[in-house]
């Protein structure tokens, strides 16, 4: 479900894509059978397409990755958490138009 642009994260994986990351990461928590997270997949690659360089963009199954989404305190998805510094600096949670995206991204690159 990802493109090029957007990495797949993992648990194992987490800590160094998007904890220790040089620039913002938004991270989407997805999962295949989830209607509004296939409804906002197109305007997260976009996102990934625009600020590639400035910002990373990776999706993390909950379904299969389950530690991450725990530690985050994931309880409806899609949510989008737009990390800097490894810190959680914003919180998306459902479909919403890509201007919000826009909107939360611009904050921080």
């Amino acid at each position: 479900m990802a493109s090029n642009d957007v990495v797949t994260l993992q648990d194992s994986t987490f800590e160094a894509e998007v904890l220790k990351s040089d620039v913002p990461v938004l991270v989407d928590f997805w999962a295949v059978w989830c209607g509004p997270c296939k409804a906002i997949a197109p305007a997260v690659e976009d996102l990934a397409r625009e600020y590639k360089g400035k910002l990373k963009v990776g999706k993390l199954d909950v379904d299969h990755q389950q530690g991450v989404a725990q530690k985050f305190g994931i309880r409806s998805i899609p949510t989008l958490l737009l990390f800097k510094g490894g810190r959680v600096v914003d919180t998306i949670i459902g479909s919403v138009p890509k201007s919000k995206l826009v909107d939360a991204v611009k904050k921080v690159v």
